[in-house]
């Protein structure tokens, strides 16, 4: 099956969100939210999400599933506001525990954190399915970027995440604990294993030299052929030297601290102290 995908794209963090469609009924899922933060401030705000939510209101979508691709590192996720509003169960992928063994000791979270995953609805493996209305989805694990990265392959589409971007701007950094340049060629190769025809949408874009326009939507034949980094057939050493190089050049993503922090507890701040205020973490010399 064909799904109808929209994407709302937030130039704020370069992210894109998607809603993604049975064609065939009101059932939805939205992959990859956006709460809106201003780090200067610590002020949240929902404008982004209020888009999602007008969307799926407007068409009488019924929300499904509040998929997430990863622990993002460069924007907070709105799930818990969007699953108020909307319903829908929050999924990511089960090694969602390594992530939060490894930060909850970068933030120094103590006993009280839960790093089980229990903060989300459902932990999905590589192999399992499960179903937007008439459409299936399968997951599979695409580690690399992060040890909890996932591909959600839904009908003839896939969301790969952070792992591939656009052909013309390549692939994910791999230098954030946990990562592994030859991890993500092999989980690439997964993803390049899937038909041509299906089509790829991405979770960020920077819109690469020489291109005026974003974009999100390319293709497992393009990427095949095209892929900077990954295309016409790059070996795995050529590709690990290139991506270990090019991220020993890559200052940390701006909201990487705040973003951590929210994400790894399925987009919930910390528990506010007695006064019911809420505060993050700065950790020094830990990133």
């Amino acid at each position: 099956m064909k799904p109808d995908v929209i994407a709302f794209f937030d130039e704020a963090t370069n992210t894109i969100s998607y809603v993604v469609r049975d064609p065939q009924g009101s059932a939805c899922a939205i992959v990859d939210s956006v709460l809106d933060f201003d780090y200067a401030s610590g002020r949240t705000d929902t404008r982004s999400a209020d888009a999602i939510i007008a969307y799926v209101q407007d068409r009488e979508l019924d929300c499904q599933w509040l998929l997430e691709t990863h622990v993002h590192a460069d924007h907070l996720s709105a799930a818990p506001y969007l699953q108020d509003k909307l319903g829908g169960k929050i999924g990511i992928g089960d090694r969602i525990t390594v992530v939060q063994n490894t930060f909850g000791k970068v933030f120094n979270e103590g006993t009280e954190f839960q790093r089980d995953g229990s903060q989300f609805d459902q932990l999905f493996v590589e192999g399992d399915s499960f179903h937007i209305g008439q459409l299936q989805a399968d997951v599979l694990h695409t580690p690399g970027h992060t040890p909890a990265c996932l591909t959600y392959v839904i009908g003839d589409a896939a969301f790969v995440g952070d792992t591939l971007f656009m052909p013309d701007f390549g692939t994910a950094r791999c230098d954030f604990p946990g990562g592994s340049s030859e991890t993500l060629y092999d989980s690439v190769q997964k993803i390049l294993a899937l038909p041509d025809e299906t089509r790829i949408f991405v979770g960020h874009d920077y819109k690469a030299p020489g291109r005026e326009d974003y974009a999100w939507e390319t293709t497992v034949g393009a990427q095949k052929a095209l892929n900077i980094h990954v295309g016409a057939g790059k070996s795995r050493e050529a590709f690990v030297s290139m991506r270990d190089a090019r991220d020993a050049t890559l200052a940390m993503p701006r909201l990487i601290i705040p973003s951590l922090q929210v994400n790894m507890r399925a987009g919930q701040m910390p528990e506010p102290d007695e006064a019911g205020d809420v505060f993050l973490k700065v950790p020094v010399n830990k990133l």
